[in-house]
């Protein structure tokens, strides 16, 4: 491969780019950010590397899950507290069920910026560009705020920073104790629709926290139970802020995106020759790659050789994103040729993007689709003896009304009452935490399924 260098991606074709009518001020801006602080570290993209090592060997689970796009106006302590207590609940349930460490990583602290179908967008006959996330330009539509403004990339590392840091301070200063993460799922379950469902996998958690009490294991005596790992990713879309962050780590000598633990390339931007591949082929963070239904096995294959020529486990997660109906068409494919290449990978499902459709004049996705794309990888991953290895949502903490259905029943008429999303709808906190129950339970069918196979082998 020809020479990599963080600025190589400049030489190459891109797509999904703001055009920015002040070049001089975008320079300037870039400059600047490159003088700041690493956002994450080099030494924590390598430890999440190696937890998504045990996943592609199916021995843990990745929970992958956040916002669409972070907003600048509802950045808040509540709103990333709220993010973060679902965001445990969940991953508490899939650990029960499944017996597997479960890897959390959110779509938080750096996931501004997104693709659009289109450069433009017209309203009433007025013609603007798109909002492409609050990183680029505002969603009010009129003509100043739609104008694509560098100095937003500095608010939008100011924002990370505040937001890794509380994160940080939830993770290990006692907040994600699994005794404070047990308690919050008490509430949920009693007030659930589906409280009978959901009473037992609750009450195995009780007996086991009780179990553990009794024989003096404690989260005062365990940091183990009131600490826990939470790494960062986003999309990395926009490339002259993230070349802006990438370093050099003094360790290792290796190049690292300091914007996110880990980011991804979009199904959009995935052209192998272009910009954004070039882009993360250069960096060590683990990386994730979006797989739409235009992606065949060659192209793929290809991608891989790109992105993860080593074959390093945890590398590389292929984020699979197809819809409900055609999963079972696209997928069988795209891991048979990987299997059959003796790749390394980890395999998860983004059943939100594969399923959006238009209800009373909104964009909404049927959280029933949702289930059905999720519970169709499973079937896929069991059919093709390989592991699948997780989910990417997304999801907020707060009960808004975006996705219908779900045990609380959101119509298309609901979708009005709080629609607060300036992307993409996300699933509310009842609605996440009650995929979590049903991804626990294939989890649980995965972990019965594998142990018969051992036995028999």
């Amino acid at each position: 491969m020809t020479k990599w260098s963080p600025n190589s991606w400049r030489d190459k074709p891109i797509s999904q780019v703001p055009s920015y009518p002040d070049a001089a001020a975008l320079k300037e801006v870039e400059g600047r950010l490159a003088t700041f602080p690493p956002l994450v570290f080099a030494g924590e993209a390598r430890k999440l590397k190696k937890q998504l090592a045990t996943v592609a060997a199916g021995d843990a689970f990745l929970l992958q899950g956040g916002d669409c796009a972070e907003s600048f106006a509802e950045h808040g302590a509540d709103n990333i507290r709220d993010f973060f207590r679902v965001f445990l609940q969940m991953a508490v349930v899939m650990t029960f069920a499944g017996s597997q460490p479960v890897v959390k990583i959110g779509r938080v602290a750096g996931q501004f910026a997104k693709p659009r179908s289109a450069d433009t967008e017209t309203r009433d006959g007025v013609t603007l560009p798109s909002y492409r996330g609050d990183i680029i330009n505002g969603t009010s539509f009129d003509e100043k705020a739609r104008v694509p403004d560098p100095a937003r990339q500095e608010m939008a590392y100011r924002q990370s920073a505040a937001t890794l840091n509380l994160l940080r301070a939830f993770a290990q200063g006692g907040y994600a104790s699994l005794e404070n993460v047990h308690k919050w799922m008490l509430g949920f379950v009693s007030d659930s629709p589906q409280a009978e469902k959901y009473e037992s996998l609750a009450n195995r958690i009780t007996e086991t926290m009780e179990f553990m009490r009794a024989v003096g294991i404690t989260s005062e005596s365990n940091f183990a139970l009131r600490e826990t790992d939470f790494y960062t990713s986003h999309e990395a879309l926009l490339l002259g802020y993230e070349e802006a962050l990438t370093r050099v780590d003094s360790t290792s000598g290796d190049w690292y995106a300091t914007s996110g633990h880990m980011i991804w390339i979009g199904d959009r931007t995935r052209q192998p020759d272009h910009a954004h591949v070039e882009y993360a082929r250069g960096i060590k963070n683990p990386l994730g790659l979006k797989c739409g239904p235009s992606l065949e096995p060659d192209g793929l294959l290809r991608l891989i050789d790109t992105l993860n020529p080593e074959n390093e486990p945890g590398r590389l997660t292929l984020i699979a994103r197809f819809g409900a109906d055609k999963v079972a068409d696209h997928l069988p494919k795209l891991i048979r040729a990987v299997k059959k290449a003796g790749r390394s990978v980890v395999w998860s499902c983004d059943p939100m993007h594969g399923n959006t459709v238009t209800a009373a004049g909104y964009k909404t996705r049927p959280f029933d689709r949702i289930l059905k794309e999720v519970q169709g990888f499973f079937e896929v991953h069991h059919a093709e003896g390989t592991h699948p290895g997780g989910i990417h949502i997304e999801m907020t903490g707060k009960n808004v009304t975006e996705c219908t259905g779900g045990a609380r029943a959101i119509t298309a008429e609901n979708l009005q009452d709080r629609y607060h999303t300036h992307c993409d709808p996300r699933l509310n906190a009842d609605q996440s935490i009650e995929l979590a129950f049903l991804v626990s339970d294939l989890l649980k069918k995965s972990g019965t399924r594998q142990a018969h196979t051992q036995a028999a082998e």
